[in-house]
């Protein structure tokens, strides 16, 4: 395929916005393409740059508490005491209501701002001239080298009679916390497995199946303190196969 079919397309793959059939066929073509490849991680770390500047200027807890203060009306003395015990349940209802939605909204952003850096992160690893900074199909290999590099351990699944392959890992980061950052190959596609501490913060979700994020299949759950996230281009069902692969690993 030639180049100039994606060059107005790679803003398109790097925000996660095209149809997962073309994401998956851009996707081969970064490993075919060097010049392509180097552009969508030009694209994908300027993106990430724009995403940690908007960050530092969210608005506080503290700013949040005051827009909702300065909600509240107060009644006038003159209205009497009949005004304020019809108005109390009312603006309690806005006060509750103000406060849900906040916290709705502000746990949504979080998901979405960790599933947008993941996202960026696994096409970075594709864009990438070394995927891995440790190269093996062996996980006794794998698990091993990640020791005294992260502050967790972690255990892999055995692939024999499988349809997966591991290619290797690499240590990463979301929101400054150190994970690991696993690479499987299912039918010539890559599979990105991350995991981090589960501090119930930046990487917070709830435990789901198989979801579309972006342009990519994504699954997450929480197990002995470990938050994992399986995302790839491939179909529910496969990530599902993979995740189950994971939980179940010894």
């Amino acid at each position: 395929m030639a180049c100039e079919q994606w060059q107005d397309q790679l803003d398109l793959y790097a925000d996660g916005e095209l149809e997962s059939a073309q994401a998956r066929t851009f996707s081969e073509h970064l490993r075919e393409c060097p010049g392509c490849a180097a552009a969508a991680l030009e694209r994908v770390q300027m993106k990430r740059s724009v995403q940690m500047a908007g960050q530092r200027y969210s608005p506080s807890a503290e700013l949040r508490q005051r827009i909702s203060k300065s909600m509240v009306i107060k009644p006038h003395r003159q209205s009497g005491w009949l005004w304020k015990i019809l108005a109390l349940p009312a603006l309690s209802l806005v006060i509750l209501s103000v406060t849900i939605n906040l916290y709705v909204g502000r746990e949504s952003a979080r998901r979405q701002r960790a599933y947008s850096e993941l996202a960026d992160l696994h096409v970075a690893a594709l864009a990438s001239a070394t995927p891995v900074d440790v190269l093996s199909t062996d996980r006794h290999t794998v698990k091993p080298w990640f020791q005294g590099k992260i502050p967790f351990t972690f255990n892999l699944p055995e692939l024999q009679g499988t349809e997966f392959t591991l290619l290797g890992g690499r240590v990463t980061y979301l929101a400054q916390i150190p994970g690991a950052h696993l690479i499987y190959q299912l039918r010539k596609h890559e599979i990105s497995v991350f995991i981090f501490p589960d501090r119930g913060e930046e990487t917070a979700s709830p435990p789901s199946g198989p979801l579309h994020a972006q342009s990519f299949t994504v699954e997450n759950w929480t197990q002995n303190g470990l938050r994992y996230f399986v995302l790839g281009d491939v179909g529910p069902e496969d990530i599902h196969a993979l995740s189950q692969l994971l939980r179940t690993a010894r």
